[in-house]
Formats: C-alpha cells, sequence, structure tokens
C-alpha cells in the first residue's frame, strides 16, 4: 500500500555534493546573532547539546542569557498544552519580552517556532501572533517539519513518518486523529490550507523541492525565497541532513537580502541553522546517578508508541509501578489526598534503593471537543505534579514520557526556570540538567517524547542511566 522509503530515496537525486555546514556556521558567528526558540513543548531540545533552556520568559532572565551571546536559546512555551486563544495571548507577551530584552542586551535574534514533527500545534495561529509582538508582519514563514532522527521526511511536498520501513503520509497515523490537533493532509499546502480555514489557499503556498535542494543549491533556494510574497508560507521539503543544510544556506542568502522570515519547524532544523551538526549523542556519566535512591520514571503520553514503551518496561519487572486511574481521577472528591498518598509510597521505595515507575492509564478519556480534551489533559497533568511537588526524596535520576508531561513536571513539579540541555541519550531523547533554583539542583532529567523510538527504548534510557 505504502511506498517503500529506501525504493523512494533511490529515486531521488544525488545529495547536493558539497558539505556547507562550516560556510553556515561561518555565516552564522560573523552575523552575532542568537536563535531563540520558542518550543511549545521541551522535546524540541531533542537535537542540540551544550545550550540553555528557559521555562519562564521575564524580560530580565532572557536578556541575562542574551548577554551571553549563546548560539541558540530555548524558551520553553507548553503552549501544545493550552486552547488557542490562550496559546495566542501566551506568544504575543513571550514575543513583546524577547523584543524588549534583545533590545536591553543589545543582541540581534532569529526566532524559530519549533513545532512537533507529526503536524500538532497551533498553526497558524501561534506563528502569526509571535511575527506580531515582533513587529515581522509580512515575513515569509518558512515551514520545515522534517526531523530526520525520527524519520520524518517531506518529499513532493507531502510529509511521511517511516514505519517498517514504508512510507506512511501523516495523515494516515494515530497523530492526525489527535483530539486537539487533528488534520486531514499530509499534503502541506493542503494542511496550511486547511490549518487556515481556507484563509491561505494550497495554490498560494509555495514550496522548495528536493528537486532544488540536491541540484540547484543555495542560490536557487535564495532566489525562491526572495520571490516568495510577503505574509506567505514556503514549504521546505527534506529528507536528509543535507538537504536541509543546503536549504538553511539559501535562507541566510535570502535573509542578508533582505527578506524577512519567521521559522516553524522540526528539532532537527535548529541546531543546523547556526551550523551545529544536529542530534549528537550524550554519553551518560557515573557521576550523572551517583545515589543509593531509586530512579523515578513518569508516563503521560497516551500515544501507542508510549504504550508498547511502558509495557516492555514493565514486562522487565524492574520497577515498582503505579497506575493513575485517569476515570477514577475525573470522578474524585479528594484529589489533593490521592497525590500525597502516592507521593508517600513514591518517597518510601526511592528512599529504599527501588526504582519507579508512575503511569496513566492507557484509556484515553476525552471530552465533548477539543478545548474539553485539553482540560481533561491538564487535570491529569496536575495530579501528577501535585506527585512530584509531595516527593521529597531525590530520584537517582528522572525520566518523563510524553511532552506535556516532561513540561509541566519540569516548570511546575521541579520548579525549573533553567536547565543546560547535555545532548540526546538516544536520537530524539533530550537529557536536562537541573539549574540550581530547581527543587533538586542538578537532576538528570531525561525529557521523552511520546512519538520517538521503538518497543524497547523507553528501558533502553533507563539502563543507559545504570552507570556501573
Amino acid at each position: 500500500m505504502y511506498e517503500n522509503v529506501n525504493q523512494k530515496f533511490n529515486q531521488l537525486p544525488p545529495e547536493y555534493p558539497e558539505d556547507l555546514l562550516p560556510a553556515i556556521q561561518k555565516e552564522f558567528l560573523e552575523s552575532e546573532k542568537t536563535i531563540v526558540v520558542l518550543d511549545d513543548d521541551p522535546t524540541g531540545t531533542q537535537t542540540c547539546y551544550d545550550v540553555m533552556v528557559l521555562t519562564s520568559w521575564e524580560v530580565g532572565l532572557i536578556a541575562a542569557e542574551l548577554r551571553q551571546k549563546p548560539s541558540i536559546l530555548y524558551i520553553l512555551t507548553n503552549s501544545r498544552s493550552l486552547p488557542e486563544a490562550v496559546a495566542i495571548e501566551l506568544a504575543l507577551e513571550i514575543g513583546r519580552n524577547l523584543k524588549e530584552a534583545a533590545k536591553e542586551s543589545q543582541r540581534e535574534v532569529v526566532v524559530v517556532s519549533r513545532s512537533d514533527s507529526t503536524l500538532r500545534g497551533h498553526f497558524s495561529a501561534e506563528v502569526d501572533a509571535v511575527a506580531e509582538a515582533l513587529g515581522l508582519q509580512g515575513a515569509v514563514t518558512v515551514l520545515v517539519p522534517a526531523f530526520i532522527e525520527g524519520a520524518r521526511y517531506t518529499m513532493d511536498d507531502v510529509h511521511y513518518i517511516v514505519e517498517n520501513e514504508e512510507l506512511v503520509p501523516v495523515s494516515d497515523t494515530p497523530f492526525a486523529k489527535d483530539v486537539s490537533f487533528g488534520y486531514q493532509h499530509a499534503n502541506l499546502k493542503e494542511w496550511v490550507e486547511e490549518k487556515t480555514s481556507g484563509r491561505i489557499k494550497a495554490s498560494e503556498v509555495n514550496s522548495v523541492s528536493i528537486e532544488d535542494l540536491r541540484a540547484g543549491g543555495p542560490k536557487v533556494i535564495a532566489g525562491k525565497l526572495d520571490a516568495c510574497a510577503d505574509g506567505s508560507v514556503c514549504i521546505m521539503n527534506a529528507a536528509s541532513y543535507r538537504d536541509l543544510a543546503v536549504g538553511v544556506l539559501g535562507l541566510i542568502m535570502a535573509e542578508k537580502s533582505g527578506k524577512k522570515i519567521l521559522y516553524r519547524t522540526s528539532a532537527t532544523f535548529v541546531p543546523i541553522r547556526s551550523g551545529m551538526v544536529s542530534g549528537k549523542l550524550y554519553v551518560p556519566q557515573k557521576e550523572d546517578a551517583a545515589s543509593s535512591h531509586g530512579s523515578l520514571v513518569v508516563v503521560g503520553s497516551h500515544v501507542p508508541k508510549t504504550t508498547n514503551q511502558l509495557a516492555w518496561l514493565l514486562k522487565q519487572g524492574r520497577h515498582q509501578s503505579l497506575e493513575v486511574d485517569v476515570s477514577a481521577l475525573l470522578q474524585s472528591q479528594d484529589v489533593s489526598g490521592k497525590a500525597k498518598a502516592t507521593s508517600a509510597q513514591v518517597d518510601a521505595w526511592l528512599a529504599a534503593g527501588d526504582d519507579v515507575v508512575i503511569h496513566t492509564s492507557r484509556k484515553l478519556e476525552t471530552g465533548a471537543d477539543a478545548e474539553s480534551s485539553l482540560k481533561i489533559n491538564a487535570l491529569v497533568s496536575s495530579f501528577l505534579v501535585a506527585i512530584v511537588q509531595g516527593i521529597s526524596v531525590r530520584p537517582k535520576f528522572m525520566v518523563a514520557k510524553g511532552g506535556i508531561t516532561s513540561s509541566d513536571l519540569a516548570s511546575k513539579g521541579l520548579s525549573v526556570q533553567k536547565a543546560a540541555v547535555l545532548g540526546p541519550v538516544i536520537p530524539g531523547v533530550p537529557v536536562w540538567k537541573l539549574h540550581e533554583e530547581s527543587k533538586f539542583p542538578g537532576l538528570i532529567y531525561v525529557v521523552f517524547p511520546g512519538n520517538v523510538g521503538d518497543d524497547k527504548a523507553l528501558t533502553l534510557v533507563c539502563e543507559k542511566f545504570e552507570v556501573d
């Protein structure tokens, strides 16, 4: 039914012959700019290393980081957990704060709105709000969802996920049936029309093809971007790191010629935009988990991939397990009491050196519409946050599974304002080291996206931190 990925790749033109990362890095360093990534959940840090992530966006906090002249700075918005109207207000607030912080620190910024590579999120409302706040009305929105580490590719303007070596259009996956961010089209031109409710027609969306990237090169890309009408959307196809590098250099050339560009991309694009190799793995160190206490895994994501990974982890029999019955939680009159009792049990296990996994029941509870479903998600996430807030025993390390889950547990459960991104422990799974103001300073915190890895991946990540 679906095309084999290797057969398709063999039909594509050969990749652009030159490694352009050195040229990108040179151009980027000479520009003396910082790439500021507004990340709609913390999984966007999954391709970077040796960068900082902020979970709040006060002007002073952003300005202080910009004064350090970093190449990349992440600001975690967690906007995918919010209704669209609230996400718009948040984007306006962060955009205004960022504009003021950039002025205060005298540091120019390149803004990337990082979103899910399976096309879930507030598009185009969020991007439009950022453009308004930053004074970038009329900028071309460049849409780059290709996520190479996660085998997500865009070819012929269609976005694919590789499953069992087959190219599956994302519209045929469970992600397209998301109760809050579902969609019908994998062709990105049609997806843009769908997501803008027809305000932008598919015929009005521009695109940079694989052929443009591989046979044309950066100058051709720059020319195509220069020709884009103000305020339009341009799709960038990509099936490799090299494709993205060619596209990035073309984008830089277009920006230097005066074209205003706002980016809506996956995680792979971000490091390449600065000339950094994407996805350099982090090797856990002995001191990362130097503790007699047990580790803690919290699973909130409901996508089938996560459910399979959780089942494999539990099958190993190494973790004490606590299930949060979501249906019962929604009916409970004593949510606070339940959270306190759970925290006490987790503390006892961690202190005894037992590894612990807390997970939500696997039946997805949904509301009558997207907004009510988000409210259910928020209630469940708040319960998990309350459990983590109530824990007094520092875990050996912590893994949070799912975008919204990992964001809320970091910013609310662990009081994280700032963390160092050490790099991905396996492709697509970033490792943070929490800053000193957090509940457990220096804690290793693994942000595990719901839709990354095979069935054994969650178990593998836990094993990697059991360093002898």
